[in-house]
């Protein structure tokens, strides 16, 4: 009976050993990934910024002031003027639509009748 309780804990302790070095090699492949990731997440916000200071060297106003007297021709874009801004007040909303209450119904009899 001993022999088959030391058996028992060897085969255990040789289990235990397998589920841990699978769980080690398991967790050294992730963290390459997480690594991987983290790289690949920093090339990105790179090139990120990279886009926007492209975008803001684009959208300079006097470029794009240059570019409107070139092509006036073809857009016909003019600067823009104070007095083409108007306030808030004169902006026409839409009405909002009406109720059509022509014909009322009493809800307050109704319930008491019964």
């Amino acid at each position: 009976m001993r022999s088959l309780l030391f058996l028992l804990t060897a085969l255990a302790v040789i289990g235990s050993g397998f589920w841990a070095y699978r769980e080690n090699y398991a967790t050294q492949a992730e963290l390459d990934r997480v690594q991987g990731l983290r790289q690949e997440i920093g090339a990105a916000r790179e090139r990120l910024a990279i886009l926007r200071a492209e975008w803001a060297y684009l959208n300079r106003p006097d470029r794009l002031r240059d570019l409107a007297d070139l092509n006036f021709e073809r857009l016909g874009l003019l600067p823009l003027r104070p007095d083409q801004f108007g306030r808030v007040d004169q902006v026409a909303f839409p009405m909002p639509d009406k109720i059509d209450i022509s014909q009322p119904i009493d809800v307050t009899s109704a319930g008491a009748a019964e």
